[in-house]
């Protein structure tokens, strides 16, 4: 039994549309997989309510718990990674998780942290991706799935979606857009790694 392991940050848009596709695409019987854990750092995070009423498993751990330790990524690190040990994860899906991670986990976690970006990778790294590429003047953007790396957004490309920059695009309006790609292109980059381990 392969277990996945989902971490968000909030509403959790995209893995609604991973479990969904789980469930819809019976990775169970299909590849012996189930989402083994959904797992926030923000206790108000409305997708751990969502993931509950599907019946999974969820955990917080609230980094703000960890803002008066010497050093507060680490040990908030070393408690997430305490979270998740128990289920031994063969796959790690940042699905919105707001949080950038250290060396230290994603060391620990090699090849197995799964991670999408709003933009078409290596172009616009970090945030405002959607004004960033507007500004540029670029005719396209869209979305990738990478794996991650010690550098933020550097990983390994896996899957990409291309969306077009729209005369009079505005950074929401295309968001929305590159928003409803992830969701097709998310699920789909999972299933694709799933097929390769079951062969």
């Amino acid at each position: 039994m392969k277990n996945i392991a989902i971490l968000i940050s909030g509403g959790g848009s995209n893995m609604k549309s991973i479990i969904k596709r789980s469930q819809k695409a019976q990775w169970l019987k299909r590849y012996q997989t189930q989402i083994g854990l959904v797992l926030s750092n923000d206790p108000l995070a409305s997708g751990i309510d969502w993931a509950k009423g599907q019946g999974l498993s969820t955990a917080i751990v609230d980094h703000k718990n960890f803002l008066q330790e010497e050093n507060p990524r680490r040990a908030f690190e070393d408690a997430l990674i305490h979270t998740l040990e128990p289920l031994a994860p063969d796959l790690i899906v940042l699905a919105g998780f707001m949080r950038i991670l250290s060396p230290h986990f994603v060391s620990r976690y090699t090849n197995k942290l799964m991670n999408i970006h709003p933009s078409l990778l290596p172009a616009f790294t970090g945030l405002h991706t959607h004004q960033r590429a507007i500004d540029a003047g670029v005719k396209f953007a869209g979305a990738s799935v990478h794996w991650v790396s010690d550098v933020v957004d550097a990983g390994q490309i896996i899957d990409q979606a291309v969306v077009p920059i729209l005369p009079g695009d505005t950074a929401s309006g295309l968001a929305s857009r590159v928003l409803t790609q992830e969701h097709l292109l998310y699920p789909r980059a999972i299933e694709n790694w799933l097929k390769t381990q079951a062969t």
